[in-house]
């Protein structure tokens, strides 16, 4: 990261933490299909995940909305997907789960599992 107020380099996308309080309007009522990152702190692979996913973000930005919600903080959302581990990565168009994959991935795989959510 650079500290001289310059561009992030590319890869380095901004993934915005959502709540219970804020899915709705940030997941179901999006314009573009978005995959949400159920997440959590003492979660090693998460953290192993996050380059993977500010990189996919940046790359099909225009194309695909990148959020995480923390399942520590935010129960009911998790509770109400089905949500059992962390990471789980659930795609979501037009208010819908179209896909789910759970655990940590290389960006090739992930962008090979989108394609057909991003193409459609």
């Amino acid at each position: 990261m650079t500290m001289s107020g310059t561009a992030a380099p590319h890869g380095a996308a901004e993934i915005s933490e959502i709540t219970d309080d804020t899915f709705a309007a940030e997941v179901l009522t999006a314009e573009l299909p978005v995959l949400v990152e159920f997440t959590a702190d003492w979660c090693p692979p998460c953290r192993q995940l996050a380059p993977v996913l500010a990189a996919v973000a940046d790359e099909e930005r225009g194309r695909l909305k990148v959020v995480q919600l923390d399942v520590d903080r935010n129960p009911r959302t998790m509770i109400a997907y089905g949500v059992r581990s962390a990471p789980t990565l659930i795609v979501f168009r037009g208010g819908e789960p179209v896909q789910s994959m759970v655990g940590a991935r290389s960006k090739r795989r992930l962008l090979q599992e989108l394609a057909p959510v991003l193409e459609a």
